[in-house]
Formats: C-alpha cells, sequence, structure tokens
C-alpha cells in the first residue's frame, strides 16, 4: 500500500472506532486499477476482531434483484430468524425463501440494518462492497438506506465505486477520491526496471498501480533495455482500456480449452465453481482447463468459488469472445442454473443468448418481472420488463411490455430511463388499459421530478368516461388534483374537480374554487367524518386533511395528517410517508408547534431524498427554511430556501416555490426588516392563482406593508383575508383577519379589533396569538398606555421564548423594554428536554409511550442498537434513570 497514507488513516480511523461501538461508512472512488479493491483488502487484514462480509459487483448480474445483498449476507443468513417477523419475511421474500411478496421497500430497508446491527453484536462488523456500481440497484439502494443510519452499531461499510462506469448509482455516501500515486511510490512497484525505463513506465501509467504492473510486466527484453519506442500496450480507450488490452492478450495466449472455461466463469454470476464446471462440460471443457489461467494468476480458486484477479480481466474474457462463443456460453450457464432451480439468473442467460423475438424467453422475464416488483425492486423488474419487450414479436404485447418497464421505471424514480422507453412505445394504442398505463408513468415522471401541471394535465386528458371504470377515474382524477395543487394552479384544480363532482374527495375543490363555499364545507364535513373509518385509504386521509388546512380548520387538518401518517406506517405505505409527513408538518406549524414540526419534516426530508423524490423534497426544504427563520437561523433559512427557489421555480413547482419565498420574507418581517420581506412575500403570492392557495402568508404581507410604510400595499391583502375569513369561519383565521383590520384600519377601531382577534385565538395557535399581542402591545406603546402595553409585550415575549421563536424574542423583549417593563431573558419551561437533539426528543417520546427499542427502530427507520445509543444519551440529561421515570417527566 505505498502512497496512500492518507487513505489508511482514514479507513483505520473507522476501524478503531467502530471498535468503540462507533459505526462509519466511506466511498471509495476512482478509475479502473487505480487501487480500491486493494485499499478494500487491506482494511479486511487490518480487521482484527472484526467480523468481515463482503460482495463483489459483477457486470452481468446488475439486473438480478437483491443478488448483491444475499451474496453480502450469505454467511449470517442464520441471523434473520432473529429479526422482527415483518422484517425477516421480508427478507425472506427478497432472497426468493418464500413465495411471499414485500409490500413495503422500506420494511427491507430497516431489516438490511437491522441485519447488519445484528451480526455486529457480538463484536464489531466490517462490510465491503466491491464494484458497488455492478451490483443490482435494489442491493445498492438497501445498502445505502442502511448505511446512512448508522449510528452506534460497530459497523464499518466500505464501498468502491468505477468512476464513470455505467450502473447502479450509489448517492448520499461520505467519499474520498483514490487518485494516481506520486513518482515515489510508483517508483517503488517498478523497482527492477533502469531509471530512463521506469520513468517512461510511470508517465505512462499516470500513477495507476494496476497499469504500471502490467505495462512493467509487458516489456519486451529489448524494452527493458531501453529500446523503448512504442510500448506493448496501445492506446485502446483510455488508460483502462489499454490495461484491458493487456488482459485480453494474456488470455489469448491460453489454450483454447481454458480460454472457453475462463469466458463461461466470466458470463456466470454466481462465482460458483460447480455451476461453471457443469456449464463448460456442456461445451466439452473441464476443470483441468482452468489450471493454465489460474497458473497465468488470472483467476483464483477458493473453495467453491471462482475469483478473477480484477474485474478487468473479467471484462477482457467476455469482451474478448466471438458473439457465437459468448451466445453457447449463456445457453450453457442457463442449462446448468436450469438443474440448480435458479429460474431467474436462467432466464437472463436465456436473454443474453437470444438474437431475436422469443416469446417463451420473454414470458420466463415477464415472471422474474413480476417477482422483482412484488419486491418493491422497480428497477430490476423495469429491465426485465424492457428486455422482455424486446424479444416479443407482436406489437400489442410489445407496447405493453414497453409500458410496464416505464411504469417501473418511474415507481423506481429512473425518470429520463422512463421517458426514454414510453417514447419507444408506438401511439395511439389501441388498448385503453396500457394507453392509461402510459399517461401514468409520464404522469408520475412529470410530477415528481419536472412540471407538476404538465403531470395534472397528462392525466386529466388521459380519462375517458366511456372506457374507464369509475373507480379507475376517480383513482387518476384525485392523483391529478394532487398534482395541480403542488403545482399551485387553483384553475387546474378547479377544471379536474369538474370533471367529477360528485366523487367525495373532488366535491371539496370543485364547490370551494367554484365559488360555493358553503357547499363546499359541507362536503368537507362529509370528508372528515368518513375519515374517522379505520378502512380509509391514504389518498383520501391527505386530501382530507389538504382541504381541512386550505379552510383553516388545522385541528382537523392534523387529526387527517397523523392518521395517514399512521396508515403509512401500519401498512407498510411507506412511499407516502414524505407526502404525509410534509402535511402533517405544515399543520404542527399552523398550531405553532415548532419542534413537532421541525421533527416530522426532517423524517420527511430524508425519505423525500431516499426516494428520489426531488419536488417533495423542494417542498420539504421551504417548510425547513420557514421553522429556521422562526428560530433565528438565518443562514440556515437562507440556504435551504436558496436550495428550494432554485430547484422549484424553473419547474413550476408552485407551490415549493411559493412556501420559499415566504420563508424568505417572514425571516426579514422577523428580523425587523419589513421592506425587504415586501418583495418575497408578494412573490410567495403572486406563485399562486388563487387567494385561498396563500391566506397563510397575507397576515405576514400586511404587517410587512404597513411597518414598511407603504399601508397602501396592504389593504387589498387584508380585504381578501377579511372575506374568506368570513366565508369560512374558522377562528383561527377570523383572528388573523381582524388582527390585519386593526393594522389597516382607522386608529378609533383598532383597539376593538385587537381585542376580538385575542379573544377568537384562545385555544389557538400560541404562536399566532403571540404575534398578535406583540402587534397590540406595540400599539399601546405608542399611544403611551405603558401599563397596558406591558401585560400583552410580556405575554407575546414568554410564548415566543417557549417556542424557540428568538427573533420575535428580540422584538418583543425591545418593545417591553421601552415600555418600561422588566426583560429579564428567559429560557424555555419544556426544562431538560430542551437540551435533547430532535431525534434524541423523538426517541424519548416513544420510549416513554411504552415502545420497545424495536418498535421505535421500526417507526424511526432506526436501528435498535441506536435507539439504544440515543436513551443511553438522553436519560442523564433528563435526570432519570429508567423508562417509568421517562413517562412521568413527560406527563408533567
Amino acid at each position: 500500500m505505498r502512497g496512500r497514507n492518507t487513505e489508511r488513516d482514514r479507513i483505520g480511523r473507522l476501524l478503531a472506532d467502530a471498535r468503540q461501538g462507533t459505526s462509519g461508512v466511506l466511498l471509495l472512488h476512482g478509475e479502473a486499477g487505480i487501487g480500491k479493491t486493494a485499499l478494500l483488502d487491506w482494511a479486511a487484514g487490518r480487521a482484527d476482531g472484526l467480523r468481515v462480509l463482503r460482495v463483489e459487483g459483477i457486470e452481468s448480474e446488475m439486473e438480478l434483484a437483491f443478488g448483491g445483498l444475499h451474496q453480502l449476507f450469505l454467511p449470517v443468513l442464520d441471523l434473520v430468524g432473529t429479526l422482527p417477523e415483518p422484517q425477516a419475511a421480508a427478507l425472506r421474500a427478497v432472497f426468493g425463501l418464500t413465495a411471499d411478496g414485500v409490500r413495503d421497500r422500506f420494511t427491507v430497508g430497516l431489516a438490511v440494518l437491522t441485519m447488519l446491527s445484528e451480526a455486529a453484536a457480538d463484536g464489531p462488523l466490517l462490510c465491503l462492497v466491491d464494484d458497488a456500481q455492478w451490483v443490482d440497484q435494489p442491493s445498492v439502494d438497501l445498502l445505502t438506506f442502511a448505511a446512512r443510519r448508522l449510528r452506534a452499531e460497530g459497523v464499518v461499510m466500505l464501498f468502491a465505486v468505477r468512476d464513470g462506469a455505467p450502473g447502479a448509482a450509489v448517492k448520499g455516501l461520505p467519499q474520498l477520491l483514490v487518485e494516481g500515486l506520486d513518482r515515489t511510490a510508483a517508483a517503488e512497484l517498478v523497482p527492477d526496471l533502469p531509471p530512463y525505463v521506469a520513468d517512461r513506465v510511470i508517465e505512462e501509467a499516470r500513477g495507476n498501480p494496476l497499469a504500471l504492473i502490467e505495462l512493467a510486466g509487458a516489456l519486451t527484453p529489448a524494452q527493458r533495455a531501453g529500446r523503448l519506442g512504442p510500448l506493448a500496450l496501445p492506446e485502446a480507450a483510455g488508460l483502462p482500456g489499454r490495461i484491458q488490452h493487456g488482459f485480453l492478450e494474456q488470455i489469448r495466449r491460453l489454450p483454447e480449452p481454458a480460454q472457453l472455461v475462463l469466458l463461461v466463469a466470466a458470463a456466470d454470476d454466481t462465482g460458483d465453481l460447480t455451476v461453471v464446471l457443469r456449464a463448460a462440460a456442456e461445451l466439452g471443457a473441464a476443470v483441468e482447463h482452468l489450471e493454465p489461467a489460474e497458473r497465468a494468476g488470472l483467476v483464483a480458486l477458493s473453495g467453491a468459488a471462482v475469483r478473477f484477479r480484477h474485474p478487468l480481466v473479467r471484462y477482457a474474457a467476455y469482451q474478448g469472445a466471438p458473439l457465437a462463443r459468448r451466445i453457447a456460453a449463456h445457453r450453457a450457464l442457463a442449462a446448468a442454473l436450469g438443474a440448480t432451480g435458479q429460474a431467474h439468473r436462467r432466464a437472463w442467460h436465456l436473454a443474453a443468448a437470444s438474437t431475436g423475438p422469443d416469446e417463451q424467453v420473454a414470458e420466463e422475464l415477464e415472471r422474474v418481472a413480476e417477482w422483482a416488483g412484488s419486491r418493491q425492486a422497480m428497477a430490476s423488474a423495469s429491465a426485465a420488463h424492457e428486455r422482455a419487450a424486446q424479444l416479443t414479436a407482436d406489437p400489442g404485447l410489445r407496447a405493453r411490455r414497453l409500458v410496464q418497464a416505464a411504469q417501473k421505471a418511474a415507481d423506481a424514480g429512473q425518470d429520463e430511463r422512463c421517458g426514454a422507453l414510453a417514447d419507444q412505445v408506438p401511439t395511439p394504442l389501441a388498448d385503453p388499459e396500457v394507453a392509461a398505463g402510459l399517461a401514468r408513468a409520464r404522469a408520475v415522471v412529470e410530477l415528481g421530478y419536472r412540471r407538476p401541471e404538465t403531470a395534472a394535465r397528462i392525466l386529466l386528458d388521459s380519462v375517458d368516461p366511456a372506457a374507464d371504470r369509475p373507480e379507475a377515474i376517480a383513482e387518476v382524477l384525485t392523483d391529478a388534483v394532487h398534482a395541480a395543487y403542488s403545482g399551485g394552479s387553483a384553475t387546474l384544480i378547479a377544471e379536474i374537480a369538474a370533471r367529477a363532482p360528485e366523487l367525495p374527495v373532488l366535491a371539496v375543490p370543485a364547490r370551494l374554487f367554484g365559488g360555493d363555499v358553503p357547499g363546499a364545507l359541507a362536503a368537507l364535513r362529509t370528508l372528515v367524518e368518513q375519515g374517522q373509518d379505520p378502512a380509509t385509504g391514504v389518498m383520501d386521509r391527505l386530501m382530507t386533511g389538504i382541504h381541512c388546512r386550505l379552510t383553516g380548520d388545522h385541528r382537523a387538518a392534523r387529526e387527517a395528517a397523523v392518521g395517514a401518517v399512521a396508515v403509512c406506517r401500519d401498512q407498510g405505505v411507506s412511499g407516502w410517508l414524505p407526502t404525509t409527513l410534509h402535511l402533517l408538518a405544515l399543520t404542527e406549524l399552523s398550531l405553532g408547534r415548532f419542534d413537532e414540526a421541525s421533527a416530522h419534516a426532517t423524517e420527511a426530508l430524508g425519505l423525500a431524498e431516499y426516494y428520489d423524490l426531488a419536488h417533495r423534497a423542494a417542498h420539504l426544504r421551504a417548510v425547513l427554511a420557514l421553522l429556521a427563520g422562526l428560530r433565528g437561523e438565518e443562514e440556515q433559512s437562507r440556504a435551504l430556501a436558496g436550495t428550494a427557489l432554485a430547484y422549484s421555480r424553473p419547474r413550476g413547482v408552485g407551490r415549493a416555490s411559493a412556501d420559499a419565498d415566504w420563508a424568505l420574507g417572514l425571516l426579514e418581517l422577523g428580523l425587523g426588516r419589513a421592506e425587504a420581506a415586501l418583495e418575497p412575500l408578494e412573490a410567495a403570492r403572486r406563485g399562486t392563482d388563487h387567494p385561498l392557495l396563500a391566506l397563510s402568508l397575507l397576515p405576514d404581507l400586511v404587517e410587512a406593508a404597513g411597518r414598511a410604510g407603504r399601508p397602501e400595499r396592504a389593504v387589498e391583502p387584508a380585504r381578501v383575508l377579511g372575506e374568506w375569513a368570513a366565508a369560512l369561519e374558522q377562528p383561527g383565521l377570523s383572528a388573523l383577519a381582524r388582527r390585519c383590520r386593526a393594522l389597516t384600519g382607522p386608529d378609533s377601531a383598532a383597539e376593538e379589533h385587537f381585542r376580538a382577534a385575542l379573544a377568537l385565538h384562545e385555544g389557538g395557535s400560541g404562536y399566532d396569538r403571540a404575534r398578535t399581542a406583540l402587534l397590540y402591545g406595540e400599539w399601546l406603546r405608542r399611544l403611551r398606555r405603558q401599563i397596558d402595553a406591558r401585560d400583552h409585550l410580556r405575554a407575546a415575549l414568554e410564548t415566543f421564548e417557549q417556542l424557540g421563536a428568538e427573533p420575535w424574542a428580540v422584538r418583543a423583549r425591545a418593545e417591553l423594554a421601552a415600555a418600561g417593563g422588566e426583560t429579564v431573558l428567559t429560557v424555555r419551561t419544556d426544562g431538560p428536554i430542551s437540551l435533547l437533539s430532535p431525534q434524541e426528543r423523538e426517541v424519548v417520546r416513544l420510549a416513554a409511550s411504552g415502545a420497545s427499542n424495536r418498535e421505535i427502530a421500526a417507526q424511526l427507520f432506526l436501528s435498535p442498537r441506536t435507539v439504544g445509543h440515543h436513551l443511553y444519551r438522553a436519560f442523564p440529561k433528563l435526570g432519570v434513570s429508567s423508562r417509568t421515570e421517562l413517562a412521568t417527566l413527560l406527563a408533567s
């Protein structure tokens, strides 16, 4: 490991931390041959006292769902039985040990995390994932999901990825670039070469260790003597290509039978010597023909496994063989695997051996796709559908399979691939079901990654009342309304809802945006009542919560959101968790419960990033920007809002843009910069095309205009807010409207409005009431009614301090001091709870409710040991030593 001090130090620290119980993750990346595998080998050699698990990605195995995960966990499969049953059942399903499906990939992800934790129960664990770009995408997704959640398990995960190679995406992990060796270290790898020759080889190899060794080994005696000219390896496709060419030359020097066995081993994706030899026997080769390749150092045999010296050797052995031989190798492997019952691998080898349409093989691939899809391996399912389509002669059936491939690609978050597959589907389509599927696939991509309004329009245009079933129409239109809400277009919402106003979930927007507010509220009451039924699904609860929030009933909205989140967790529908948690965060924010809102939004953002839900992530960053601004975290608020705006504005994600602008405006207003607040607040209002979609920010806009000395810009927003408050008859909304009337009306009526607003705030948001009390106190102080002003300013200050709304507390404190009141700085009255991190607080809350560590881990997507670590840290902070004392403390 010459010249690798930085890399060794980094890995060494991770191993040392693991021995102390702390987990760590690192992704090594660099070009082929640069030494990534050698670093993994070095780590394994220094892993005294650590259990080591290892998986190596193989290019031909990329489409085999969960193959990499199964290979990694093969030595510890007996631990599956120690997992909670839902997790154990999920792992058995993805490993093909049962015929069951998996409803939710988060259950599988949690099972992987728990497996790693259990594998480290008796001592630290080292997991090595080599050539991760060639590990199947479902396995990579699950391993990175677990890696990002490791904390106190004593697990080290090292990933190695080749730069520029197509394959699985490994995202969200700490990275270290492995670069070429410096000249000193490089020279130590070729000590037997004359200095002039060594310099030339080092220059050609550019510090790549494998290239150095291969170039030096390929030198002729004349070249070693200094007569260099062109070196042995020609300029193929860059340095990796030159190295590969060198390996190919070595392979071609082997006897023909040895080349044949090497080709079969390269085409095989199991590494199982038994399978390789059985397939080789089909082609007339035997085990003794592997000996020349083994003597040449191209492969190594370990027990019943075949391992190539380097992935480029495998690649050269396969790509350097004629097409006819490759086809024969795949057919032989399919026959060998058929005898072992490995139907999925057999199907892919048959597909690789097919050169034209073959319906029998296509049907086998369809079964592979169905299996993968039922286990939430959507990328693998899409690949199987696509290959099946390529082998299909019938145009209608081919179109159906392409649409299925596009749908699964959309579900996997592969938006560009989904679009490319959809573009291959010939239109118009005779089958309305296939046409609807194509529309849904395109809409999923638009909603998740491009323009939500386009998604809504695609869905709306796909509805055919004459051909579609009523329940199918209801589902499509509900999804379309949800997409239109994300885009911030009330006009489009109304158009969609008007297509089926008799549907309960569409009756509210149809009436609300059509001017029939009483009818909308009556329909909403029906929805809320239906939401009490445990059978109510996620989407109905979600839309109920959205409509309740729009109409100002934040408590009913919170109840619907809590129910939607519960359904997601209880039924394993975690793909909807980012959306339902987003709604719950918004309702908690509206109710002035900032800590709860922050916890839900943070969890939702992590899930949105995991699912590659870019639009939802932008929405959630805007919410977190609002919360950061309320707490006075200016830099954080601006960064979050800026990121949300940069993403959402060009893509027409209107609600995310509006919320991000609102966050910036509210930040400026809280910091006392009213003039600066006006522009983003007015931009936020312009980002929607209906007053209802901007009601929440109108009070801030009215206040900013008044404070900036622009009262004319406050009149119209105050009027609109008042009209809608009168129509919707919600106390909290009415309180805000009366506050705005106090700010924009004559002084003679202001006190009446302030008093009425405070009365209406009772039982509602403490934050909103404190904002009103602050404004009332300021107004009283300007009238020199100092004593009256102090009471309201003091009440506002106490609430702001309790909530941690520091900018508003600063303003209240200054006003109270100006009114002659005492301004002793107080701390939040939630006592030692305020000392906890957000995740510690959530763990403590669940522990106090009686949940076990495993139950908490399942709900928060953590390992049980991390939950225990959080409680270990939290108990001393809280001054408790048991869960009973914890429950008593929180109850008080």
